[in-house]
């Protein structure tokens, strides 16, 4: 009998489970590590209708008994419902398209050097709508103020502080793809003269997020224990792999425990971990490994 379904679900479903946290993460998962250009590179992918790759994701209420955490950013408040499904695949693209698409507050993303940032993400609906290589150039990023500056933050090139200013510049927020409704009406008080470059960019650029369809592996909950830690390895092997480290968390997960709070220490479950300097010996001699 067959432990797993392939199908297709649409973006803005698989989003709208993940910010209700009907879809979580198992906690041994690695937090965010891709950078601003890999976020521009999805977007296009998405707007091109391009594949971005399968997800894969496991039922919960089998013998594999995770502990649990919403996706970065996403709220887990009291009242959440439990977790239905589990991401093993797929976490750091659909991370990327919650926080850019699903949600309003700023994304946490890095430089190519690693610095940590907070960047809004726009279209620039005239340039997107020529296509081709002006796509890149379309996405523009701002600070997490909706400013962007140049000359090492001394000059503003571009204020999107309101509404009023991305209406009238024609700079569309990527949090306000899955539902435009609010964008539209300010745009009709505030710029009319743009209504109908707006709509064919709503046609050919919104519409190709809102029908974009995710390919989808679930793992049912009958699954085995011993299943899902192999193939939580097998798929951690492209992209960036897990270390030894990370691998060993995902086994005790399994088995209930949580390696991840024992090491680093969580003070939601007051758990005061390990010093410093012992959790970065061990990393270091497991990232060699």
């Amino acid at each position: 009998m067959s432990t797993f379904d392939s199908t297709k679900r649409l973006l803005p479903e698989i989003l709208g489970d993940i910010v209700r946290c009907k879809i979580q993460l198992p906690d041994f998962q690695r937090g965010w590590v891709w950078d601003d250009d890999h976020i521009r590179s999805l977007l296009v992918s998405v707007v091109r209708s391009f594949p971005v790759g399968a997800v894969m994701l496991l039922e919960t209420g089998g013998e594999t008994r995770f502990q649990v955490r919403s996706v970065e950013s996403v709220n887990l408040s009291s009242s959440a419902p439990a977790a239905e499904l589990l991401i093993l695949d797929g976490q750091q693209r659909l991370t990327i398209l919650t926080q850019v698409l699903a949600l309003s507050t700023s994304v946490k993303t890095r430089t190519e050097k690693g610095k940590p940032i907070q960047r809004h993400y726009y279209w620039n609906i005239p340039a997107v709508l020529e296509g081709g290589e002006r796509l890149d150039e379309a996405i523009v990023a701002t600070d997490k103020d909706r400013v962007l500056r140049t000359n090492f933050g001394r000059d503003v090139a571009l204020d999107l502080s309101s509404t009023q200013k991305e209406c009238q510049q024609l700079y569309f927020p990527c949090d306000q793809i899955l539902n435009s409704d609010s964008w539209e009406e300010s745009l009709q008080e505030f710029a009319p003269e743009h209504f109908g470059l707006y709509m064919k960019f709503r046609k050919e650029i919104l519409m190709a997020f809102r029908n974009y369809q995710l390919p989808v592996i679930q793992l049912g909950r009958m699954t085995s224990k011993e299943a899902v830690c192999l193939v939580s390895e097998k798929v951690n092997t492209g992209g960036v792999p897990l270390n030894v480290f990370e691998l060993v968390m995902a086994t005790y997960a399994a088995e209930g425990f949580n390696l991840r709070d024992d090491w680093l220490g969580n003070k939601q479950h007051k758990v005061a971990g390990l010093p410093a300097s012992s959790i970065d010996a061990a990393h270091t001699r497991a990232t060699q490994n």
